[in-house]
């Protein structure tokens, strides 16, 4: 987001594009071969030990590995998993005696395989031949896998190659559930097949599912650098493939996945993803980060919008008090007009929270920069810039200078403080919180500049490292875009995860003539014009249908998730009602943008919405997503629960009444309440 000046001038897509639209097209390269790999699973032979009992830590009973021949048996929670070492097919039995495909074969030849070991609960085997181990054993009731490489190379593996039905669960944005034989998401215009996504940052969770009937299976990858996921399309079915680059300078030659069988539930790989960072003490939740920072409780109840021109002075934020909203994070652009330090406390008195969108990411010629957060002092362009291993120059998006390494500033924080200054320079009017683009966004950077190399999981280090310094040092109330689940811990905040976003969405973005540009100057078109979106574009992004709550089961009262900052609540009309609708089922709040002449229209109902949701959100913004259900075959109609029944939400995205709900309406109900609290949000406009 970036305010333009006559002599200053920049599109969205220059400025964000170095985090969206060009970040994502980079991660969502083509697969064309992936059809090619993905091999058809078929049922291992018989023999699988019986189904163990559950231990008193929520896993197995310890069991040895079972060796039959060239299969290992693997105990695990729900039933057994036998793999095959010839390929890596894995398929599972479960209690009642279904067959599950958990599996397909690895994509790359293997070679014969050595005898299998066993010690303990861990079973190990080699391919010689192409200077691979696995190690793999019972864990958490999951199967656990290992395999290491001794040499860079690619693995793809593993892959869901279903029969004739079920259902990926794909963490695109918030979530998608996609049934194998769909038509349109088998079609080039749903944007799914012949696409990979890296794990850290094409897709917000490093975890996946499938289900078939009453039975699933989640996939989890604990570390995301190196593993990417490809979409295929075969015989009208799609199907996911991940690969792995096994790399000693990423060190990325260790590939864990950890499998496990699960239930039918549409949020059962998220279910498993939340459990796995409970065991592993990697969920850092909102209640803990309020103790530590108590501003961020003012973000429960809050709805979130980006002001422009007279939104952003002391008068306008009082209107909005006056229109009845009462909390709010109101976030501005890193222009030359900021919040003023009369607007921000006007704002710090009725209660909300306001920060500046700045970004580290972009580095430009101080004399030519096209935006304030592209100059830096002295020669940190160019002499901070990314090189690749030729000692050239990355560019930033578009040809814009360069992008920053991250272990650049790392180096010379000590005795420069480039970022420190900066951000004190940006909070200046009183501002407490921050939002940061760019560094939870998740595309990580290998820097082969002699001066501050670094390889991608440094790169994510040193951005983790940076925003806990913002959240917890400097106790600003942080935020960032698009972030995925290992960013999560440090953050109050995340402005786009909620977003399914399909290619598609650039190309409209970058057509001005439809999508807007940056005039007028206080109401930019790019923010304020109204939009249809394409047909196959909305599908892809806003039908209900397809929307699972993956994220908020994985993450809800750990980070407060929103949809993407240029696509307001207001852009979209023909979407308005089902966001609205998502917003109460998922408990998260909307994001807007406020101008001058359309403050009061978009500020009525704003306030109205934020009324809805303020007292769901104050009751369980800080508790877990504790379930989800689609109620009709048709998925028009979902129902979610959170805490230990302390709210659950109905909604209707359907023109049918369901029961006495009637279409294009939610109803939630506190456990206090004697009655469903009912929104209609076509009817606020």
């Amino acid at each position: 987001m970036n305010h333009v000046q006559s002599n200053s001038s920049q599109t969205h897509k220059a400025r964000h594009g170095d985090v969206a639209g060009a970040t994502r097209r980079r991660r969502i390269r083509t697969y064309g071969i992936a059809a090619a790999v993905v091999l058809t699973v078929t049922t291992a032979s018989a023999g699988y030990l019986a189904m163990a009992e559950p231990s008193a830590d929520g896993g197995t009973a310890s069991e040895p590995p079972q060796v039959h021949g060239s299969a290992v048996d693997f105990t695990v929670r729900g039933g057994v998993a036998r793999v095959d070492t010839g390929s890596l097919r894995v398929t599972g039995r479960t209690g009642d005696g279904a067959s599950l495909p958990v599996s397909g074969a690895a994509g790359q030849q293997l070679g014969k395989p050595g005898k299998v070991t066993v010690h303990g609960g861990t079973a190990r085997w080699s391919y010689p031949g192409k200077k691979l181990t696995v190690t793999a054993g019972s864990e958490h009731g999951r199967l656990r896998m290992t395999v290491r490489s001794d040499a860079d190379q690619n693995l793809s593996w593993p892959s869901t190659a279903p029969g004739a039905g079920g259902a990926l669960q794909i963490p695109r944005g918030e979530g998608l559930r996609v049934p194998v034989g769909d038509t349109f998401w088998n079609s080039a215009e749903a944007g799914l097949k012949d696409s990979e996504a890296e794990l850290s940052g094409g897709l917000t969770l490093p975890a996946w599912g499938y289900t078939r009937g009453k039975h699933g299976v989640s996939y989890i990858v604990p570390e995301e650098v190196g593993t990417s996921l490809g979409f295929a399309s075969k015989d009208g079915r799609i199907s996911s493939t991940a690969r792995h680059e096994f790399s000693q300078r990423e060190q990325t030659r260790d590939y864990t996945v950890h499998f496990s069988l699960t239930d039918s539930s549409p949020v059962s790989s998220a279910t498993d993803y939340r459990a796995y960072l409970d065991e592993h003490g990697k969920l850092n939740s909102l209640k803990q980060k309020i103790k530590e920072n108590p501003e961020i409780s003012r973000m429960l109840g809050a709805v979130h919008a980006y002001a422009w021109g007279d939104a952003r002075t002391a008068k306008g934020v009082n209107e909005l008090h006056k229109l009845g909203v009462s909390r709010l994070w109101i976030g501005y652009d890193a222009d030359e007009q900021p919040m003023d330090e009369q607007a921000v406390r006007a704002a710090k008195q009725h209660g909300y929270l306001v920060g500046p969108y700045d970004s580290y990411a972009n580095g430009q010629p101080a004399a030519s920069a096209d935006n304030p957060s592209s100059k830096w002092p002295g020669s940190v362009y160019p002499d901070f810039c990314v090189r690749n291993w030729k000692g050239e120059i990355k560019e930033g998006f578009g040809g814009r200078g360069c992008y920053l390494s991250s272990q650049a500033f790392e180096q010379a924080e000590p005795g420069k403080h480039y970022l420190d200054d900066r951000a004190k320079k940006m909070t200046a009017n009183g501002a407490d919180s921050y939002f940061l683009d760019v560094d939870a966004a998740g595309e990580l950077f290998s820097d082969s500049s002699k001066d501050h190399r670094m390889n991608k999981k440094q790169d994510r280090a040193n951005r983790l490292a940076r925003m806990r310094k913002l959240a917890s040092d400097d106790k600003f109330v942080l935020g960032s875009e698009s972030s995925g689940a290992w960013a999560a811990p440090v953050l109050a905040f995340n402005h786009g995860g909620q977003t399914p976003v399909a290619d598609g969405l650039w190309q409209l973005e970058n057509d001005k003539e439809k999508w807007g540009g940056y005039a007028p100057q206080g109401e930019p078109a790019i923010f304020f014009k109204q939009v249809k979106l394409p047909s196959a574009l909305a599908k892809a992004m806003y039908d209900p249908r397809y929307h699972v709550p993956l994220y908020e089961t994985a993450l809800h009262g750990s980070v407060i998730n929103t949809d993407r900052w240029e696509m307001p609540y207001n852009k979209l009309p023909d979407q308005k009602t089902d966001r609205a609708l998502m917003s109460a089922l998922y408990n998260t709040p909307l994001n807007f943008t406020l101008g001058g002449k359309s403050l009061t229209s978009t500020g009525k109902e704003m306030a109205a919405l934020q009324r809805y949701f303020a007292p769901l959100h104050k009751a369980v913004g800080t508790e877990r997503m504790t379930g989800y259900q689609r109620l009709t075959g048709d998925g028009t109609v979902q129902r979610s629960q959170f805490g230990d029944g302390e709210l659950t939400v109905t909604a209707n995205f359907g023109k049918q009444q369901y029961g006495s709900l009637p279409g294009g309406c939610v109803d939630a109900k506190l456990k206090s309440d004697a009655k469903p609290r009912r929104l209609c949000p076509a009817k606020l406009s």
